[in-house]
Protein backbone atom coordinates (compact mmCIF):
# COMPACT_ATOMS: atom_id res chain seq x y z
CA UNK A 1 0.00 0.00 0.00
CA UNK A 2 1.66 3.30 -1.03
CA UNK A 3 1.95 5.95 1.67
CA UNK A 4 0.91 9.45 0.68
CA UNK A 5 1.03 12.63 2.73
CA UNK A 6 -2.42 11.89 4.18
CA UNK A 7 -2.59 8.09 3.96
CA UNK A 8 -2.76 7.86 7.79
CA UNK A 9 -6.13 9.68 7.90
CA UNK A 10 -9.02 7.27 8.56
CA UNK A 11 -11.79 9.75 9.44
CA UNK A 12 -12.47 12.91 11.46
CA UNK A 13 -11.98 11.27 14.87
CA UNK A 14 -15.23 12.47 16.49
CA UNK A 15 -17.32 10.76 19.16
CA UNK A 16 -21.13 10.29 18.98
CA UNK A 17 -21.75 13.78 20.35
CA UNK A 18 -19.57 15.21 17.52
CA UNK A 19 -16.87 16.19 20.03
CA UNK A 20 -13.37 15.81 18.60
CA UNK A 21 -11.09 13.31 20.36
CA UNK A 22 -7.57 14.67 20.78
CA UNK A 23 -5.92 11.89 18.75
CA UNK A 24 -8.16 9.61 16.72
CA UNK A 25 -8.43 8.19 13.16
CA UNK A 26 -4.98 9.66 12.41
CA UNK A 27 -6.22 13.16 13.28
CA UNK A 28 -4.43 15.29 15.87
CA UNK A 29 -5.51 18.63 17.41
CA UNK A 30 -7.56 21.18 15.36
CA UNK A 31 -10.48 20.34 17.65
CA UNK A 32 -12.64 23.33 16.70
CA UNK A 33 -12.15 22.82 12.96
CA UNK A 34 -12.85 19.08 13.19
CA UNK A 35 -15.99 19.67 15.25
CA UNK A 36 -17.23 22.14 12.62
CA UNK A 37 -16.41 19.62 9.87
CA UNK A 38 -18.38 16.98 11.82
CA UNK A 39 -21.47 19.21 11.92
CA UNK A 40 -21.20 19.71 8.14
CA UNK A 41 -20.79 15.95 7.73
CA UNK A 42 -24.07 15.35 9.60
CA UNK A 43 -25.79 17.86 7.32
CA UNK A 44 -24.40 16.08 4.26
CA UNK A 45 -25.65 12.72 5.53
CA UNK A 46 -29.12 14.18 6.04
CA UNK A 47 -29.00 15.72 2.56
CA UNK A 48 -29.45 19.24 3.93
CA UNK A 49 -26.41 20.97 2.53
CA UNK A 50 -26.47 20.42 -1.25
CA UNK A 51 -25.70 23.71 -2.92
CA UNK A 52 -23.76 25.07 0.02
CA UNK A 53 -20.05 25.54 0.25
CA UNK A 54 -17.40 25.37 2.95
CA UNK A 55 -14.03 27.10 3.04
CA UNK A 56 -11.20 25.71 5.16
CA UNK A 57 -8.73 28.57 5.66
CA UNK A 58 -5.46 28.53 7.56
CA UNK A 59 -1.69 28.72 7.39
CA UNK A 60 0.29 26.15 5.35
CA UNK A 61 0.73 22.86 7.23
CA UNK A 62 -2.27 23.25 9.56
CA UNK A 63 -4.17 20.20 8.31
CA UNK A 64 -6.67 21.69 5.82
CA UNK A 65 -6.36 18.85 3.29
CA UNK A 66 -6.31 16.33 6.16
CA UNK A 67 -9.74 17.57 7.33
CA UNK A 68 -11.18 17.25 3.80
CA UNK A 69 -9.71 13.73 3.53
CA UNK A 70 -11.16 12.85 6.94
CA UNK A 71 -14.59 13.98 5.76
CA UNK A 72 -14.28 11.84 2.62
CA UNK A 73 -13.29 8.79 4.69
CA UNK A 74 -16.17 9.34 7.13
CA UNK A 75 -18.73 9.58 4.30
CA UNK A 76 -17.97 6.01 3.19
CA UNK A 77 -17.46 4.49 -0.23
CA UNK A 78 -20.96 5.11 -1.56
CA UNK A 79 -20.67 8.92 -1.48
CA UNK A 80 -18.71 10.32 -4.43
CA UNK A 81 -15.67 12.38 -3.44
CA UNK A 82 -13.65 14.32 -6.04
CA UNK A 83 -10.48 16.17 -5.19
CA UNK A 84 -8.86 18.71 -7.54
CA UNK A 85 -6.29 21.48 -7.20
CA UNK A 86 -7.32 24.98 -8.30
CA UNK A 87 -4.63 25.10 -10.97
CA UNK A 88 -5.88 21.86 -12.64
CA UNK A 89 -8.71 23.86 -14.20
CA UNK A 90 -6.25 25.56 -16.55
CA UNK A 91 -5.46 22.47 -18.61
CA UNK A 92 -5.20 22.84 -22.37
CA UNK A 93 -7.69 20.22 -23.55
CA UNK A 94 -10.89 21.85 -22.38
CA UNK A 95 -12.29 25.16 -21.21
CA UNK A 96 -12.17 26.09 -17.53
CA UNK A 97 -15.92 25.87 -17.13
CA UNK A 98 -16.00 22.42 -18.77
CA UNK A 99 -13.28 21.18 -16.40
CA UNK A 100 -15.26 22.53 -13.43
CA UNK A 101 -18.54 21.07 -14.74
CA UNK A 102 -16.92 17.65 -15.07
CA UNK A 103 -15.52 17.92 -11.52
CA UNK A 104 -19.02 18.89 -10.27
CA UNK A 105 -20.71 15.99 -12.04
CA UNK A 106 -18.10 13.50 -10.81
CA UNK A 107 -19.20 14.51 -7.31
CA UNK A 108 -22.90 13.72 -7.75
CA UNK A 109 -23.98 10.09 -7.45
CA UNK A 110 -27.14 8.54 -8.84
CA UNK A 111 -28.35 5.47 -6.96
CA UNK A 112 -30.29 3.43 -9.51
CA UNK A 113 -32.68 0.67 -8.41
CA UNK A 114 -33.37 -2.09 -10.90
CA UNK A 115 -35.51 -5.19 -10.73
CA UNK A 116 -33.97 -8.27 -12.31
CA UNK A 117 -35.19 -11.81 -12.73
CA UNK A 118 -33.00 -14.41 -11.06
CA UNK A 119 -33.03 -18.16 -10.70
CA UNK A 120 -31.96 -19.25 -7.22
CA UNK A 121 -31.64 -22.81 -6.02
CA UNK A 122 -29.50 -25.70 -4.82
CA UNK A 123 -27.55 -27.61 -7.47
CA UNK A 124 -28.70 -31.23 -7.46
CA UNK A 125 -26.46 -32.31 -10.31
CA UNK A 126 -24.58 -31.00 -13.33
CA UNK A 127 -24.22 -33.19 -16.41
CA UNK A 128 -21.90 -32.02 -19.15
CA UNK A 129 -21.75 -34.12 -22.32
CA UNK A 130 -18.67 -33.74 -24.44
CA UNK A 131 -19.36 -34.53 -28.11
CA UNK A 132 -18.02 -37.93 -29.15
CA UNK A 133 -16.01 -36.41 -32.04
CA UNK A 134 -14.12 -34.14 -29.68
CA UNK A 135 -15.17 -31.06 -31.63
CA UNK A 136 -18.33 -28.97 -31.55
CA UNK A 137 -20.11 -27.27 -28.68
CA UNK A 138 -20.52 -28.88 -25.29
CA UNK A 139 -24.05 -29.43 -24.08
CA UNK A 140 -25.32 -30.25 -20.65
CA UNK A 141 -28.07 -30.25 -18.08
CA UNK A 142 -28.30 -28.51 -14.72
CA UNK A 143 -30.75 -29.72 -12.07
CA UNK A 144 -31.74 -27.07 -9.49
CA UNK A 145 -34.16 -27.39 -6.60
CA UNK A 146 -35.78 -25.31 -3.87
CA UNK A 147 -37.55 -26.76 -0.84
CA UNK A 148 -40.70 -27.02 -2.99
CA UNK A 149 -39.70 -27.75 -6.58
CA UNK A 150 -37.01 -29.14 -8.85
CA UNK A 151 -36.30 -28.27 -12.50
CA UNK A 152 -33.83 -29.38 -15.15
CA UNK A 153 -32.34 -26.64 -17.35
CA UNK A 154 -30.56 -27.24 -20.67
CA UNK A 155 -27.14 -25.62 -20.73
CA UNK A 156 -25.40 -23.96 -23.67
CA UNK A 157 -21.65 -23.52 -24.20
CA UNK A 158 -21.55 -20.14 -22.40
CA UNK A 159 -23.33 -21.30 -19.25
CA UNK A 160 -21.13 -24.40 -19.06
CA UNK A 161 -18.02 -22.16 -19.17
CA UNK A 162 -19.44 -19.94 -16.40
CA UNK A 163 -20.28 -22.91 -14.19
CA UNK A 164 -16.82 -24.41 -14.71
CA UNK A 165 -15.13 -21.05 -14.00
CA UNK A 166 -17.10 -20.60 -10.75
CA UNK A 167 -16.27 -24.26 -9.85
CA UNK A 168 -19.96 -24.96 -9.20
CA UNK A 169 -20.70 -28.49 -7.97
CA UNK A 170 -23.63 -30.46 -6.58
CA UNK A 171 -24.66 -29.11 -3.17
CA UNK A 172 -23.83 -25.46 -3.97
CA UNK A 173 -26.55 -22.81 -3.71
CA UNK A 174 -26.29 -20.48 -6.71
CA UNK A 175 -28.13 -17.55 -8.28
CA UNK A 176 -28.26 -16.97 -12.04
CA UNK A 177 -29.11 -13.50 -13.34
CA UNK A 178 -31.45 -14.15 -16.28
CA UNK A 179 -30.56 -10.92 -18.10
CA UNK A 180 -26.79 -11.30 -18.01
CA UNK A 181 -26.29 -14.99 -17.28
CA UNK A 182 -24.00 -14.08 -14.36
CA UNK A 183 -23.63 -16.89 -11.83
CA UNK A 184 -23.04 -16.15 -8.14
CA UNK A 185 -22.22 -18.84 -5.60
CA UNK A 186 -23.96 -18.13 -2.27
CA UNK A 187 -22.46 -21.09 -0.37
CA UNK A 188 -22.97 -24.79 0.35
CA UNK A 189 -26.28 -26.31 1.37
CA UNK A 190 -26.73 -27.27 5.05
CA UNK A 191 -27.64 -30.77 3.87
CA UNK A 192 -23.97 -31.14 2.88
CA UNK A 193 -22.68 -30.07 6.30
CA UNK A 194 -21.28 -33.53 6.91
CA UNK A 195 -18.77 -32.87 4.06
CA UNK A 196 -17.36 -30.08 6.26
CA UNK A 197 -13.99 -31.78 6.81
CA UNK A 198 -13.45 -32.18 3.10
CA UNK A 199 -14.49 -28.58 2.36
CA UNK A 200 -12.27 -26.57 4.74
CA UNK A 201 -13.07 -23.98 7.40
CA UNK A 202 -13.82 -21.06 5.08
CA UNK A 203 -16.93 -22.68 3.60
CA UNK A 204 -20.22 -20.82 4.10
CA UNK A 205 -23.27 -22.97 4.69
CA UNK A 206 -26.69 -21.59 3.69
CA UNK A 207 -30.28 -22.82 3.76
CA UNK A 208 -31.86 -24.29 0.64
CA UNK A 209 -34.05 -21.51 -0.90
CA UNK A 210 -37.81 -21.72 -0.49
CA UNK A 211 -40.66 -21.17 -2.95
CA UNK A 212 -40.24 -20.69 -6.71
CA UNK A 213 -36.92 -21.11 -8.48
CA UNK A 214 -37.48 -17.89 -10.45
CA UNK A 215 -37.64 -14.71 -8.39
CA UNK A 216 -37.62 -10.96 -8.93
CA UNK A 217 -34.87 -9.20 -7.03
CA UNK A 218 -34.00 -5.52 -6.62
CA UNK A 219 -30.38 -4.50 -7.22
CA UNK A 220 -28.89 -1.05 -6.57
CA UNK A 221 -25.97 0.51 -8.48
CA UNK A 222 -24.38 3.89 -7.74
CA UNK A 223 -22.87 5.77 -10.68
CA UNK A 224 -21.83 9.39 -10.98
CA UNK A 225 -23.50 11.86 -13.33
CA UNK A 226 -20.16 12.26 -15.10
CA UNK A 227 -20.02 8.51 -15.84
CA UNK A 228 -23.52 8.69 -17.35
CA UNK A 229 -22.40 11.74 -19.40
CA UNK A 230 -19.37 9.91 -20.76
CA UNK A 231 -21.25 6.73 -21.64
CA UNK A 232 -23.86 8.75 -23.57
CA UNK A 233 -21.58 11.24 -25.26
CA UNK A 234 -18.92 9.31 -27.12
CA UNK A 235 -18.96 6.74 -29.86
CA UNK A 236 -16.76 4.42 -27.82
CA UNK A 237 -19.17 4.87 -24.91
CA UNK A 238 -18.03 3.53 -21.61
CA UNK A 239 -14.52 2.66 -22.87
CA UNK A 240 -13.82 6.40 -22.48
CA UNK A 241 -14.22 5.86 -18.72
CA UNK A 242 -11.12 3.65 -18.76
CA UNK A 243 -9.04 5.61 -21.27
CA UNK A 244 -9.88 8.89 -19.51
CA UNK A 245 -10.28 10.57 -22.90
CA UNK A 246 -13.63 12.28 -22.44
CA UNK A 247 -13.01 15.68 -24.11
CA UNK A 248 -15.74 18.32 -23.93
CA UNK A 249 -19.25 17.01 -23.42
CA UNK A 250 -22.03 18.81 -25.28
CA UNK A 251 -24.59 20.78 -23.27
CA UNK A 252 -27.51 19.01 -25.00
CA UNK A 253 -26.24 15.62 -23.81
CA UNK A 254 -26.14 16.86 -20.22
CA UNK A 255 -29.62 18.40 -20.47
CA UNK A 256 -31.06 15.11 -21.77
CA UNK A 257 -29.35 13.21 -18.94
CA UNK A 258 -30.62 15.68 -16.32
CA UNK A 259 -34.20 15.30 -17.53
CA UNK A 260 -33.84 11.50 -17.68
CA UNK A 261 -32.48 11.38 -14.12
CA UNK A 262 -35.32 13.69 -12.98
CA UNK A 263 -37.78 11.25 -14.62
CA UNK A 264 -36.19 8.28 -12.78
CA UNK A 265 -36.42 10.19 -9.50
CA UNK A 266 -40.14 10.83 -9.98
CA UNK A 267 -40.73 7.17 -10.81
CA UNK A 268 -38.79 6.14 -7.72
CA UNK A 269 -36.21 4.29 -9.82
CA UNK A 270 -33.31 6.49 -8.74
CA UNK A 271 -32.19 8.86 -6.03
CA UNK A 272 -29.51 11.54 -6.05
CA UNK A 273 -26.54 11.17 -3.71
CA UNK A 274 -24.87 14.60 -3.36
CA UNK A 275 -21.17 13.95 -2.91
CA UNK A 276 -18.27 16.25 -2.12
CA UNK A 277 -16.08 18.29 -4.44
CA UNK A 278 -12.85 19.39 -2.75
CA UNK A 279 -10.92 22.22 -4.44
CA UNK A 280 -7.51 22.75 -2.87
CA UNK A 281 -5.58 26.00 -3.51
CA UNK A 282 -8.87 27.69 -4.41
CA UNK A 283 -7.18 31.11 -4.73
CA UNK A 284 -5.70 29.82 -8.01
CA UNK A 285 -9.15 30.04 -9.68
CA UNK A 286 -9.91 33.23 -11.60
CA UNK A 287 -12.94 35.54 -11.64
CA UNK A 288 -14.69 33.54 -14.42
CA UNK A 289 -14.39 30.31 -12.40
CA UNK A 290 -15.77 32.04 -9.30
CA UNK A 291 -18.77 33.35 -11.28
CA UNK A 292 -19.35 29.83 -12.58
CA UNK A 293 -19.20 28.39 -9.03
CA UNK A 294 -21.72 30.98 -7.83
CA UNK A 295 -24.15 29.90 -10.54
CA UNK A 296 -23.45 26.16 -10.25
CA UNK A 297 -24.16 26.16 -6.50
CA UNK A 298 -27.71 27.34 -7.19
CA UNK A 299 -28.69 24.36 -9.35
CA UNK A 300 -30.79 21.61 -7.79
CA UNK A 301 -28.10 19.01 -8.49
CA UNK A 302 -25.08 20.48 -6.76
CA UNK A 303 -22.56 18.65 -4.59
CA UNK A 304 -21.18 19.97 -1.33
CA UNK A 305 -18.28 22.21 -2.27
CA UNK A 306 -15.32 22.24 0.13
CA UNK A 307 -12.49 24.64 -0.64
CA UNK A 308 -9.14 25.18 1.02
CA UNK A 309 -6.74 28.10 0.88
CA UNK A 310 -3.72 29.38 2.79
CA UNK A 311 -3.86 32.96 1.46
CA UNK A 312 -4.80 36.06 3.42
CA UNK A 313 -6.04 39.23 1.71
CA UNK A 314 -4.85 38.86 -1.86
CA UNK A 315 -5.75 39.82 -5.43
CA UNK A 316 -8.64 37.97 -7.12
CA UNK A 317 -7.13 36.37 -10.20
CA UNK A 318 -8.22 38.12 -13.40
CA UNK A 319 -9.03 41.44 -11.63
CA UNK A 320 -7.24 44.31 -9.91
CA UNK A 321 -9.30 43.93 -6.72
CA UNK A 322 -8.13 42.42 -3.47
CA UNK A 323 -10.35 40.39 -1.17
CA UNK A 324 -10.01 37.90 1.72
CA UNK A 325 -8.43 34.62 0.50
CA UNK A 326 -8.56 35.92 -3.11
CA UNK A 327 -12.26 34.94 -3.29
CA UNK A 328 -14.93 37.48 -4.44
CA UNK A 329 -17.15 38.80 -1.64
CA UNK A 330 -20.39 37.49 -3.22
CA UNK A 331 -19.01 33.92 -3.11
CA UNK A 332 -17.56 34.40 0.39
CA UNK A 333 -21.12 35.26 1.55
CA UNK A 334 -22.26 31.74 0.67
CA UNK A 335 -19.43 30.00 2.49
CA UNK A 336 -19.31 28.46 5.92
CA UNK A 337 -15.72 29.25 6.88
CA UNK A 338 -13.70 26.87 9.09
CA UNK A 339 -10.33 28.16 10.21
CA UNK A 340 -7.37 26.00 11.20
CA UNK A 341 -4.73 27.17 13.66
CA UNK A 342 -1.00 26.33 13.95
CA UNK A 343 -0.19 23.12 15.84
CA UNK A 344 1.25 23.17 19.37
CA UNK A 345 4.53 21.38 20.12
CA UNK A 346 2.76 18.41 21.74
CA UNK A 347 0.53 17.99 18.67
CA UNK A 348 3.48 18.17 16.28
CA UNK A 349 5.12 15.36 18.26
CA UNK A 350 1.97 13.21 17.98
CA UNK A 351 1.67 13.84 14.23
CA UNK A 352 5.34 12.94 13.68
CA UNK A 353 4.80 9.79 15.74
CA UNK A 354 1.79 8.77 13.58
CA UNK A 355 3.80 9.45 10.40
CA UNK A 356 6.67 7.27 11.71
CA UNK A 357 4.21 4.41 12.21
CA UNK A 358 2.68 4.97 8.76
CA UNK A 359 6.10 4.88 7.10
CA UNK A 360 7.35 1.94 9.23
CA UNK A 361 10.19 3.97 10.72
CA UNK A 362 11.57 3.07 14.17
CA UNK A 363 12.71 6.26 15.91
CA UNK A 364 14.26 6.75 19.34
CA UNK A 365 12.50 9.08 21.81
CA UNK A 366 15.40 11.54 21.76
CA UNK A 367 15.38 11.69 17.97
CA UNK A 368 11.61 12.32 18.00
CA UNK A 369 12.10 15.15 20.52
CA UNK A 370 14.78 16.75 18.31
CA UNK A 371 12.59 16.33 15.21
CA UNK A 372 9.67 17.95 17.08
CA UNK A 373 11.85 20.97 17.94
CA UNK A 374 12.79 21.23 14.25
CA UNK A 375 9.07 21.08 13.36
CA UNK A 376 8.27 23.91 15.81
CA UNK A 377 11.08 26.14 14.56
CA UNK A 378 10.75 25.45 10.83
CA UNK A 379 7.53 23.80 9.64
CA UNK A 380 5.61 20.57 10.17
CA UNK A 381 5.97 19.64 6.48
CA UNK A 382 9.75 20.01 6.62
CA UNK A 383 9.93 17.80 9.73
CA UNK A 384 7.77 15.13 8.06
CA UNK A 385 10.10 15.13 5.03
CA UNK A 386 13.04 14.42 7.34
CA UNK A 387 11.47 11.15 8.63
CA UNK A 388 12.07 9.19 5.40
CA UNK A 389 15.46 10.75 4.68
CA UNK A 390 16.70 10.08 8.25
CA UNK A 391 15.49 6.49 7.92
CA UNK A 392 17.55 6.06 4.74
CA UNK A 393 20.66 7.43 6.47
CA UNK A 394 19.99 5.05 9.39
CA UNK A 395 19.65 2.04 7.06
CA UNK A 396 22.90 2.97 5.29
CA UNK A 397 24.79 2.71 8.58
CA UNK A 398 23.01 -0.65 9.20
CA UNK A 399 21.06 0.82 12.15
CA UNK A 400 17.61 -0.39 13.20
CA UNK A 401 16.41 2.80 14.90
CA UNK A 402 16.74 6.43 13.77
CA UNK A 403 18.76 8.35 16.38
CA UNK A 404 19.63 12.01 17.01
CA UNK A 405 22.75 11.87 14.80
CA UNK A 406 20.67 10.73 11.80
CA UNK A 407 18.30 13.67 12.30
CA UNK A 408 21.24 16.11 12.61
CA UNK A 409 22.80 14.67 9.45
CA UNK A 410 19.71 15.17 7.28
CA UNK A 411 19.02 18.55 8.89
CA UNK A 412 22.43 19.69 7.69
CA UNK A 413 21.95 18.11 4.24
CA UNK A 414 18.52 19.62 3.47
CA UNK A 415 17.81 23.27 4.08
CA UNK A 416 14.47 24.43 5.41
CA UNK A 417 12.82 27.54 4.01
CA UNK A 418 14.34 30.05 6.48
CA UNK A 419 17.94 28.75 6.15
CA UNK A 420 17.52 28.63 2.39
CA UNK A 421 16.39 32.29 2.41
CA UNK A 422 19.36 33.21 4.60
CA UNK A 423 21.71 31.42 2.19
CA UNK A 424 20.21 33.29 -0.78
CA UNK A 425 20.64 36.61 0.98
CA UNK A 426 24.30 35.87 1.66
CA UNK A 427 25.19 34.62 -1.81
CA UNK A 428 22.59 36.38 -3.95
CA UNK A 429 24.98 38.01 -6.42
CA UNK A 430 26.18 34.58 -7.60
CA UNK A 431 22.61 33.58 -8.64
CA UNK A 432 20.99 34.53 -11.94
CA UNK A 433 18.06 36.99 -12.03
CA UNK A 434 18.85 38.50 -8.67
CA UNK A 435 16.19 41.16 -8.07
CA UNK A 436 17.33 42.53 -4.75
CA UNK A 437 19.13 45.86 -4.66
CA UNK A 438 22.80 45.71 -5.60
CA UNK A 439 24.05 47.80 -2.64
CA UNK A 440 23.07 45.33 0.09
CA UNK A 441 24.49 42.58 -2.09
CA UNK A 442 27.86 44.35 -2.24
CA UNK A 443 27.90 44.93 1.51
CA UNK A 444 26.94 41.27 2.08
CA UNK A 445 29.78 40.23 -0.22
CA UNK A 446 32.17 42.48 1.77
CA UNK A 447 31.01 40.89 5.05
CA UNK A 448 31.43 37.34 3.78
CA UNK A 449 34.88 38.07 2.43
Amino acid sequence: MPTGAHSHIRGLGLDDALEARNVSHGMVGQLEARRAAGVILEMIKEGKIAGRAVLIAGQPGTGKTAIAMGMAQALGTDTPFTSIAGSEIFSLEMSKTEALTQAFRKSIGVRIKEETEIIEGEVVEIQIDRPATGTGAKVGKLTLKTTEMETIYDLGQKMIESLTKEKVQAGDIITIDKATGKITKLGRSFTRARDYDAMGAQTRFVQCPEGELQKRKEVVHTVTLHEIDVINSRTQGFLALFSGDTGEIKGEVREQINSKVAEWREEGKAEIVPGVLFIDEVHMLDIECFSFLNRALETDMAPVLIMATNRGITRIRGTQYKSPHGIPIDLLDRLLIISTSPYQEKEIKQILNIRCEEEDVEMSDDALTVLTRIGVETSLRYAIQLITTANLVCRKRKGTEVDVDDIKRVYSLFLDESRSTQFLKEYQDTFMFNEMGSEPAESAAMETS
